[in-house]
C-alpha cells in the first residue's frame, strides 16, 4: 500500500483523505489551519457530510493529520493538492493556494513522488505546475491530473462508487500508479494527456449546469402557456438518448462547485479568445431564476415592506451545510432590500453572516405568523410541510415551492396557497428527476 499526502483539510481533501484510507492506504493530511487539525486529531469532523465520520473513524489507524510540510511529505509517494481554487473579481481561478503547496514542497524531496492535482484548476495549470518545479530543482517531482467529481451529500460513495476516474499525465508510468492507487474500486478509467483531464471536469460541470438552466427556461415557458414542467421534465428524461438526470426546475443552481467552475471555463475560452455564447446564456439564466422567486411572492402579496418571510432550507442542497453560493443568500438579500422581515430554518447550516436574517431552531418556530414560507433547499423534512398546524401557524398560509417538492393538490386541499415552479395548482406530485 502507499503513503499518500494529502494538502488542504477542506471537503475535498477529507473526503480523498478518508477514502484513500479507506482503500488501505497510509494517509496524511496536512493544512495551515491548526485549529482545524486540532479539530481532526480530536476526532471532530469540521464539516457535514454524510457517512465521511464513520470512514474516518474506521480508518483512524491509517490516517494522521499535521500542520507540518515536512512531516506530510517524508515517505509520501503521492502528493495530493486539494486545496480550494475559488473565482477571483476577474473570474478567473485564484490558484494562490496551489502555488503556495507547490513552493512549500521542501528541495530534499527523495524518489520520484508525484504531484497529483485533485483541485480544479484551468487548462494548461499542469505545464505551469511542471515548470515551477523544474525552476526549483525538483525535475523528480513528477505530475498528474486527477480531477475528482464528488458530490456534497454523496461525496464518500461517488470517490468509492464513481462513474468514471479521470487521469491526465505527461508520463504513463506515473498514470500507472496513479491509477494502481484505485485498485478497488470498480470503474471505468479515462487516460489522457494532462490537459484534456484539466477540462473534463470544467466541461462536466457546465454541461450539468446547462442542463438545470435549460429546464428552468422551460419551466418558465411552462407558467405562460399553463404546461406542467414536472411532466415536460419527466417526457424528456424517458428518452434514452438524454436521461432524466438534473432536469428537475427551480430556484438555480449553487454550491462550490457549479459556480466557480462555469464562470472559470467561461474566463479561460474568454482569455484564449472564445466567446462562449451558450454558457453565457446559461449563467445568466442562473442568476435571474433565483430573483423570480420574489417576483412570484411580490404577485401574491402585493408590496413586501414588513412582510415576514420565512426561507426553509439554506444550504444549496439537502445533506450539506455548504452555503457558499446557496441561492438562499441571494434570495435573502433581495427580500431584505424590499423591507420584508426574514426568518430562516435550515437543520444543519449555520450561517455567520446573515445578520439581519433570524435563524430559527425549528421550520415551524420561522413559520409562526408568516405572510409566506419560501422552499429554498429540498430537505426531506420538508415534504411534510402540509399540516393544519403549520397552516393555523401562518398569518397567511402561502407557499411558495421552490424546488416542486409537494404536491400542489394536496397543499391546496389542506387550505394553503401555493406557488410553484413552472406548474399549475392541480399537479401531482413530482418523481426524482435529479440526482
Amino acid at each position: 500500500m502507499a503513503r499518500i499526502a494529502i494538502f488542504g483539510a477542506g471537503y475535498v481533501g477529507l473526503v480523498t483523505g478518508a477514502c484513500f484510507a479507506g482503500l488501505g492506504h497510509e494517509v496524511v493530511v496536512r493544512d495551515v489551519l491548526p485549529e482545524r487539525i486540532e479539530q481532526l486529531r480530536a476526532g471532530e469532523v469540521p464539516i457535514y457530510e454524510p457517512g465521511l465520520e464513520d470512514v474516518l473513524q474506521r480508518s483512524r489507524d491509517r490516517i494522521s493529520f499535521t500542520l507540518d510540510v515536512q512531516e506530510a511529505v517524508e515517505g509520501a509517494e503521492f502528493l495530493y493538492v486539494a486545496v480550494g481554487t475559488p473565482p477571483t473579481y476577474s473570474g478567473d481561478a485564484d490558484l494562490s493556494a496551489v502555488w503556495t503547496v507547490v513552493d512549500e514542497l521542501p528541495e530534499n524531496v527523495k524518489g520520484r513522488p508525484l504531484v497529483v492535482m485533485k483541485s480544479t484548476v484551468p487548462v494548461g495549470t499542469g505545464d505551469r505546475v511542471r515548470a515551477r518545479l523544474a525552476a526549483r530543482g525538483l525535475d523528480n517531482v513528477g505530475y498528474v491530473s486527477n480531477p475528482e467529481f464528488t458530490a456534497e451529500g454523496t461525496a464518500v460513495r461517488d470517490f468509492m462508487e464513481p462513474d468514471r476516474i479521470v487521469i491526465g499525465s505527461f508520463a504513463e508510468a506515473d498514470g500507472d500508479a496513479v491509477e494502481r492507487l484505485h485498485a478497488g474500486i470498480d470503474a471505468p478509467v479515462v487516460r489522457a494527456e494532462v490537459s484534456s483531464a484539466e477540462l473534463i471536469k470544467l466541461a462536466a460541470n457546465a454541461f450539468l449546469v446547462t442542463r438545470i438552466s435549460f429546464i428552468n427556461e422551460i419551466a418558465n415557458v411552462c407558467e405562460l402557456v399553463g404546461a406542467d414542467v414536472t411532466r415536460v421534465a419527466e417526457g424528456i428524461g424517458l428518452d434514452h438518448r438524454l436521461g432524466p438526470h438534473f432536469l428537475r426546475a427551480g430556484l438555480g443552481w449553487g454550491g462550490s462547485c457549479f459556480p466557480k467552475d462555469s464562470l472559470a471555463l467561461k474566463q479561460l475560452a474568454a482569455n484564449s479568445g472564445y466567446h462562449f455564447q451558450l454558457l453565457n446564456a446559461v449563467i445568466e439564466v442562473n442568476e435571474l431564476q433565483m430573483r423570480r422567486v420574489v417576483q412570484k411572492l411580490q404577485q401574491r402579496l402585493g408590496s413586501l415592506r414588513g412582510r415576514t418571510i420565512a426561507l426553509l432550507g439554506l444550504a444549496f442542497k439537502p445533506n450539506t451545510d455548504d452555503m457558499r453560493e446557496a441561492p438562499s443568500r441571494i434570495i435573502a438579500y433581495r427580500l431584505l432590500a424590499e423591507g420584508a422581515v426574514v426568518r430562516a430554518w435550515d437543520p444543519v447550516a449555520r450561517p455567520g453572516d446573515l445578520d439581519e436574517v433570524e435563524i430559527c431552531d425549528s421550520a415551524l418556530a420561522a413559520l409562526r405568523d408568516a405572510d409566506a414560507a419560501l422552499i429554498v433547499t429540498e430537505w426531506p423534512q420538508l415534504r411534510e410541510l402540509v399540516t393544519a398546524e403549520v397552516r393555523d401557524a401562518m398569518a397567511r398560509p402561502l407557499i411558495v415551492d421552490g424546488r416542486n417538492l409537494l404536491d400542489p393538490a394536496a397543499a391546496a386541499a389542506a387550505g394553503f396557497e401555493y406557488e410553484g415552479i413552472g406548474r399549475p395548482t392541480h399537479s401531482t406530485p413530482d418523481r426524482e428527476l435529479q440526482s
